[in-house]
């Protein structure tokens, strides 16, 4: 196995850059930035680390072989010639996803097919043997076609990033972990200013901040897929929790807060908090938008508010909307962040965003509205915005 190989980490829509920062932050060359996908080199060490550190990133991919594809003889052969024996012993099991867009191979359920036939005869002549039981480690293939050019990779993540461990329930309209925490980080939050959530739900944004204000690693309380690979020695992946576990922080400067007007939802935010390991890090209390108070002059709101998608709620999400304003707007000292699909959101908030930034929450396309407060005196000012 070489010390140097091509990893991609996947990412949704609008987060590429959040992920960069994030991949550099852990000591990573990032080489390439397409759509959702970034390009960077590392050993296996890196594989373990990314996947247990990366907040924001959707999965972490090993890049086996890209090429250009028009035919389908030609991805045979280039898929053939690839050194999947270096990755696949000959017990291991390879399903075979794949996916296509603006390419003449557009038919993924015969690429996908072309793919597996490709693998088994790569396989059978380095292995020397004939039939491949498939009862071992699991290698999910992913066959990927953009613009006739075929990109080949191995998932090294299993489920998806999102899945912390902690969640085991689902809230109403659950926000995904790694959209949270990119609300987060994008805004001007650190761990020694105060963060609040109005609209918390069972509570995403303040567990994330949480996690992100002790230094946890997201992935510590999950397993992955490629821990079960030979090639990623069980003692590399200890060495990797160990080292994370080492550098968690005892508590934060100020305990979070977050509010809704459902009970029942924040029930479910006091186990996930928990789950955790972060209760204690964060003050949950039924409260509506009317009520809104904090005694400190300088801090973060960060919220994922409901955005009147169903029938029959336009008319109280926008009462919220302005009410939300009307609380906030003695507080002109703290920084403001609302992501919302609703198309008048500024109008019925009444301020104009200082930057508003285009994301997905789900499939549903959304504005991300920042409004930056000034820096408080003798703070930190936060992350600086890409």
């Amino acid at each position: 196995m070489s010390d140097s190989l091509s990893l991609i980490a996947t990412a949704a829509f609008g987060l590429e850059a959040v992920v960069k920062r994030e991949l550099q932050q852990l000591g990573y060359d990032v080489v390439s930035v397409e759509d959702g996908r970034l390009q960077f080199l590392g050993d296996a060490h890196a594989i373990a680390r990314c996947n247990l550190w990366l907040r924001c990133a959707d999965r972490v991919l090993l890049q086996i072989g890209e090429f250009e594809a028009t035919d389908f003889g030609v991805l045979f052969d280039q898929t053939k010639a690839l050194p999947w024996h270096e990755w696949l012993g000959a017990d291991a099991e390879f399903p075979v996803r794949g996916k296509s867009v603006k390419s003449q191979l557009h038919s993924v359920p015969d690429c996908q097919r072309i793919v597996k036939k490709a693998v088994v005869e790569q396989l059978k002549s380095k292995h020397r043997i004939e039939w491949f039981e498939e009862t071992g480690p699991t290698y999910p293939i992913e066959i990927s076609m953009l613009r006739d050019r075929a990109t080949l990779t191995i998932d090294t993540s299993g489920a998806g990033l999102h899945k912390r461990g902690y969640r085991k329930l689902v809230g109403q309209a659950p926000l995904k972990e790694t959209l949270a925490a990119a609300l987060i980080q994008l805004s001007y939050w650190n761990e020694t200013r105060p963060l609040i959530d109005p609209c918390c739900g069972s509570g995403t944004i303040p567990i994330e901040a949480a996690l992100i204000g002790r230094n946890m690693a997201p992935g510590l309380s999950r397993s992955f897929i490629s821990e079960d690979w030979p090639q990623l020695e069980p003692r590399l992946w200890e060495e990797v929790r160990s080292e994370a576990r080492d550098l968690v922080r005892d508590s934060l400067d100020f305990r979070l807060i977050g509010t809704d007007i459902d009970p029942n939802e924040l029930k479910l935010a006091r186990q996930h908090a928990s789950a955790a390991g972060v209760e204690e890090d964060i003050h949950f209390q039924t409260k509506p938008m009317s009520e809104f108070s904090t005694p400190n002059k300088y801090g973060c709101l960060i919220t994922n508010p409901p955005y009147g998608e169903r029938l029959g709620q336009q008319e109280a999400v926008e009462t919220l909307y302005r009410e939300m304003g009307r609380q906030l707007s003695p507080h002109d000292t703290w920084s403001v962040y609302v992501l919302t699909s609703h198309p008048n959101f500024e109008r019925l908030f009444g301020r104009k965003a200082d930057r508003r930034r285009k994301l997905y929450n789900a499939r549903i396309a959304c504005t991300y509205y920042q409004f930056n407060g000034p820096r408080p005196p003798g703070r930190r000012a936060g992350i600086t915005e890409e």
